[in-house]
Parts: structure tokens; C-alpha cells; sequence
């Protein structure tokens, strides 16, 4: 469904780590917003909703609701680290087209 690259799986861990909560995971989530329609959204939580997909990753979860989940398959994210700066960058096939900064999308 999602898949996470192994820099994403280690940054990741070290936020949580930085947290100091065991119960914390990642929610990754689709908001509509953007200047393409949607946007991708991360937070942390310790709560999982009814409706959530509960992904695991060795240790690392990562929570995904059944609406964002539609526009999340197949997607992969990533953390790259350059002289630019730090970001997670999702690669999503689902996108019919992104905007120039790469944080929204539009489908068909």
C-alpha cells in the first residue's frame, strides 16, 4: 500500500525517538488544499481512529485513514538531505500532475 524508503524509516524513527512517547506513530494523511487540490499531511499520534490502517514497519507505525488511503496507494516516501535542505518527499503514481514546491497533487 505505502511504502517507506529506509531514510524515511530512520528519520522518522529519530523524531519519534525525540519525542520520548512509545505510543506515538506517524499519520500520514491527504487534505484537500494546495494549489493542485490535495495536499500530504504528517503528524504524530497515539490514538488510532476506527477507520485507520495501521502500517507496520519493523518497529515504526505509521497510520493512514481510509480516505487518504484511495490517494496513497502505491505511494513511497522518502527523506533526502542536500545542501538545500532537509524534506520528505512523496513519490505518488496516483498524482496526475504536482505543483512546482511538490507538497500537492491532483488526480483524475
Amino acid at each position: 500500500m505505502l511504502n517507506l524508503t529506509e531514510s524515511a524509516k530512520d528519520k522518522i524513527t529519530d523524531l519519534l525517538m525525540e519525542e520520548n512517547d512509545p505510543d506515538l506513530k506517524l499519520r500520514v494523511f491527504v487534505q484537500g488544499g494546495g494549489c493542485s487540490g490535495f495536499s500530504y499531511g504528517f503528524t504524530f499520534d497515539n490514538v488510532a481512529n476506527e477507520d485507520d490502517f495501521d502500517l507496520e514497519f519493523g518497529p515504526l507505525h505509521v497510520l493512514v485513514d481510509a480516505m487518504s488511503r484511495q490517494y496513497l496507494e502505491g505511494a513511497s516516501i522518502d527523506y533526502k538531505e542536500d545542501l538545500m535542505g532537509s524534506e520528505f518527499k512523496i513519490s505518488n503514481p496516483n498524482a496526475q500532475s504536482t505543483c512546482g514546491c511538490g507538497s500537492s497533487f491532483s488526480v483524475s
